[in-house]
């Protein structure tokens, strides 16, 4: 499988899934199939079953998010063959509101993954037993790894003394607006002073 022409066997896993798979891209010698969100569960099924795959390690399951285009979020699978010593990756479009069939029938092991990408991204899974946050607090507000959420988060959380409990107050900045020096002083103008040379002059 190593020497495998993973083009060709892209286009040949392609042909066996009848238009479930979209496009194929091989890059840096990794295969990646683009295929249906509707047909994903029939993807990973043929690919771990078929017996010039057995890719039944699951390795992987993550988002990415990008907010400019209609169905913003990428769902992404990564796979294993232990047999032939090669991986595949499958990539799935969706969207805010549709959720994407869960693919706990084909790896269990997807379960928890699953929750992740909905507690940080809010992709939403169909078919998913127990779908709620799994890394964030209890009540957190917002999906944490979408581009459009704030680097300073909502709240911010510390144990209070006095109170003798962990209090929950929303994000105050103190601090409005740094004036950040970005020059080198190895790179920049012959006379860039370094904070505090000016005092060597006296």
């Amino acid at each position: 499988m190593q020497n495998l022409d993973m083009q060709a066997f892209g286009e040949k896993i392609q042909a066996a899934l009848n238009g479930a798979v979209t496009h194929i891209k091989v890059a840096f010698g990794e295969l990646t199939l683009e295929a249906e969100a509707t047909s994903i569960v029939d993807v990973l099924k043929y690919l771990r079953d078929d017996p010039e795959c057995l890719f039944y390690n699951f390795t992987d399951l993550c988002g990415a998010d990008y907010p400019g285009r209609e169905k913003r979020f990428d769902v992404v699978y990564h796979l294993l063959s232990p047999k032939h010593n090669t991986r595949i990756r499958v990539k799935i479009q969706a969207d805010e509101h549709t959720p994407v069939p869960s693919t706990i029938e084909v790896f269990p092991a997807s379960n928890w993954y699953e929750r992740e990408a909905y507690d940080f991204y809010g992709i939403l899974f169909s078919g998913h037993p127990d779908l709620r946050r799994i890394l964030t607090d209890y009540g957190f507000d917002g999906h944490p790894l979408r581009k459009d959420f704030p680097t300073t988060g909502y709240v911010e959380v510390r144990y209070d003394d006095a109170e003798k409990r962990v209090v929950y107050e929303p994000v105050k900045l103190t601090q409005e607006f740094r004036n950040f020096d970005f020059l080198s002083p190895w790179e920049g103008r012959p006379d860039y002073l370094l904070p505090g040379d000016e005092k060597a002059k006296l």
